[in-house]
């Protein structure tokens, strides 16, 4: 390699690292939750700042009890736009191999963003599938460019028989979650500094690159910078049209509603009037 394209590739990782860690940890010193707490090991632990020590019994650790299922949230206070989301499991001091006992408590789990305090109402970042005792990271880093209020951990062991190396029950052991993202709503880039397009539907789009994650009705693509008569809402997997250009027409598939009433159900939740319906009829 030469010295030129050794220079760059330092600079290039140098870069990288730059774009990860601009981002701020949203979830420090915020509210937390867990499920089955022990003793004073309470899930704000999770999300102090500290992890000196990696121990479950130290003072910096969150802990709960023994349990067929485990769960551990933080409340961001706002929906905030998320980049990646960082954790680091408890190791009880000790070398984190296939011979550490906490790793088998870990396998499985999933990482969720939600507006709400329900899994299930959010989506799901990450579920492990492939580790192992000797594979599994710490801390892992997990991408998820998504908004959300509340990040959820969770793992369970509801469902026998497990993999090779699982646990038959589950614990929280975190030491700390952080959470990288942008504090102030409607911004995106590094260190947060643009803002998303305008017609973005209520200012959140992708964390990185800017693109909507669903348009305002009338506007198209991915920033929403096209105005359209005839498209609904767009978002970045599909675009829902009015058939036949037409607000009076049926909606597709279901032919429950018209898509009239569809998109006075969008407006009336943006807060805005039915002058779209107007023009379009």
């Amino acid at each position: 390699m030469t010295r030129c394209s050794a220079l760059f590739s330092c600079l290039l990782v140098e870069v990288m690292c730059l774009i990860v860690f601009s981002f701020e940890n949203v979830a420090l010193n915020k509210s937390a939750w867990q499920q089955d707490t022990v003793f004073n090991y309470a899930a704000e632990r999770g999300v102090d700042g500290r992890k000196s020590s990696l121990s479950r019994y130290g003072d910096e650790c969150v802990t709960s009890e023994y349990n067929a299922t485990s769960e551990w949230r933080v409340d961001l206070e706002h929906i905030l736009s998320i980049h990646h989301i960082s954790i680091q499991f408890a190791t009880d001091d000790k070398d984190w191999n296939n011979d550490n006992e906490l790793t088998k408590y870990f396998l499985g789990f999933s990482v969720y963003i939600s507006n709400t305090t329900e899994k299930e109402d959010g989506i799901l970042c990450f579920r492990d599938t492939t580790y192992t005792r000797a594979t599994i990271p710490n801390p892992i880093n997990i991408p998820c460019p998504h908004y959300g209020r509340y990040v959820i951990y969770y793992n369970n062991r509801t469902h026998p028989p497990y993999p090779e190396g699982y646990s038959d029950i589950t614990i929280n052991a975190l030491c700390e979650v952080e959470v990288y993202g942008c504090s102030d709503q409607g911004k995106f880039g590094e260190n947060c500094s643009m803002l998303c397009p305008p017609k973005c539907l209520k200012s959140r789009c992708d964390i990185t690159n800017g693109t909507c994650f669903e348009c305002t009705v009338g506007y198209l693509g991915p920033t929403c910078e096209s105005e359209s008569s005839t498209a609904w809402r767009n978002s970045s997997s599909s675009t829902t049209w009015m058939e036949g250009g037409s607000s009076t027409g049926w909606m597709d598939s279901t032919k429950s509603r018209t898509w009239m009433e569809v998109i006075d159900i969008a407006l009336k939740e943006q807060g805005e009037t039915s002058n779209f319906l107007q023009k379009t009829k």
